[in-house]
C-alpha cells in the first residue's frame, strides 16, 4: 500500500505497462520483497518496475532517473538505470520508472566471502564515483552534514536502542563519534555520492560485491558519507585493503566516515529493533548487519584506528 491507501497490485503495474508502455506489458511480473519508499516489481528477467510508496518518493524518483543515465557509463559497477518513466494517471497519481534489474543476492541477506577482492571492488567503484560534481547536482537533505551537524541523529539512534541491543561498549562508540565530531571538514569540492550504502543498497555474487543499487539519495558532497561502507559493508579485515586502493582518503576523512559508520550501524540496528514501523515485512535482517558493523567500527576496522 502507499501512504494515501493505493494498493500496489501486480495487476495495477499491467495495467500501467498496457497504458503507458504497451511494449513492456506482455513481460512476466513478479513482486520483489522489500524496499522502502518503493515497491519493486521484477519485469521480465532485465527489468524492473519501481513504485513510490511514499509522498515525497517521486521527487528522488525524478532525481535518479535524470542523474543515473550521467554516472552510470563510467561506473565499473552494474547499478540500475532507467529504462522507461511512467506518468501520473487516474490509475497512479504519482509517477514510477522501469529501470535495469541489477543482478544478484542483497548483501543484507548474503555475505562477503572474498574480502580483499570486496575490498578493491568497493574502492575502485567508490573512486570513479567522487569525481567533482557540476553545479547543479543535488545537494544532501538529511545526510551530508559534518558529524558535529548530526550528533542529534546519532544521540536519538543510540538512546532508541533497547538495552542490550548494541552488543559492544557504549562508551568505545561514544568515542568513535566525540573523534568524527573533532575531525576538520571536508575542504575539497563537493563529489557525487551514492549517499546510502549499506547492506540492502548492495548486491553480491560469488562472495564478491557485484553491484549497487538505490540511488534515490544520491548528492553532492563529502566523501566521507560513502567512504563510512568500509565498514558497513567489508567483513573484518579487509578495511586497510579498500582504503590502500581507495588512496584518496586523508586521516580526516577517515575519522569522519568512521564515526559516520557508527551512526548508520546505530541506525541498522534500531531498524531491525522496530523495522514493522510503516516498513513492509520489516527489517529483520539489519539488526545483525548493524551490529556486526558496529564492532568493526570500534575494533578500530579501518585506517584511523
Amino acid at each position: 500500500m502507499t501512504d494515501g491507501g493505493i494498493e500496489i497490485s501486480a495487476q495495477l503495474v499491467r495495467d500501467l505497462l498496457q497504458d503507458q508502455h504497451p511494449d513492456l506489458a506482455g513481460l512476466p511480473v513478479r513482486e520483489v520483497a522489500g524496499g522502502w519508499g518503493n515497491q519493486m516489481w521484477r519485469l521480465g528477467d532485465e527489468l524492473a518496475v519501481r513504485m513510490p510508496r511514499m509522498a515525497g518518493t517521486p521527487d528522488l524518483l525524478r532525481k535518479e532517473c535524470r542523474w543515473l543515465p550521467v554516472l552510470a557509463p563510467r561506473l565499473p559497477l552494474p547499478v540500475p538505470t532507467p529504462v522507461r518513466i511512467g506518468e501520473p494517471s487516474a490509475r497512479f497519481p504519482r509517477p514510477w520508472s522501469v529501470m535495469t534489474w541489477v543482478h544478484g543476492e542483497p548483501l543484507d541477506h548474503s555475505s562477503i566471502s572474498r574480502g580483499d577482492h570486496a575490498a578493491c571492488t568497493l574502492a575502485d567503484f567508490l573512486r570513479a564515483l567522487h569525481v567533482a560534481a557540476p553545479a547543479e547536482a543535488p545537494a544532501g537533505s538529511d545526510r551530508g552534514a559534518h558529524p558535529g551537524k548530526c550528533t542529534d541523529g546519532f544521540e536519538y539512534f543510540l538512546q532508541a536502542i533497547a538495552p542490550g541491543g548494541l552488543a559492544t561498549d557504549v562508551r568505545a562508540v561514544r568515542a568513535v563519534w566525540d573523534d568524527a565530531v573533532a575531525a576538520p571538514e571536508w575542504a575539497g569540492p563537493p563529489v557525487w555520492l551514492h549517499g546510502d550504502l549499506h547492506p540492502a543498497n548492495v548486491v553480491v555474487s560469488d562472495g564478491t560485491l557485484s553491484g549497487v543499487i538505490d540511488f534515490d539519495a544520491m548528492f553532492a558532497g563529502d566523501p566521507a558519507w560513502d567512504l563510512a561502507a568500509a565498514w558497513l559493508l567489508l567483513p573484518a579485515g579487509a578495511g586497510p585493503r579498500f582504503f590502500e586502493a581507495y588512496a584518496h582518503a586523508d586521516e580526516a576523512t577517515v575519522r569522519r566516515a568512521r564515526g559516520l559508520a557508527a551512526m548508520k550501524s546505530l541506525f541498522l540496528i534500531l531498524m531491525g529493533q522496530n523495522g514493522d514501523r510503516g516498513l513492509p515485512g520489516g527489517k529483520p535482517a539489519w539488526g545483525p548487519a548493524g551490529r556486526a558493523a558496529l564492532g568493526r567500527v570500534t575494533s578500530g576496522f579501518g585506517r584511523s584506528s
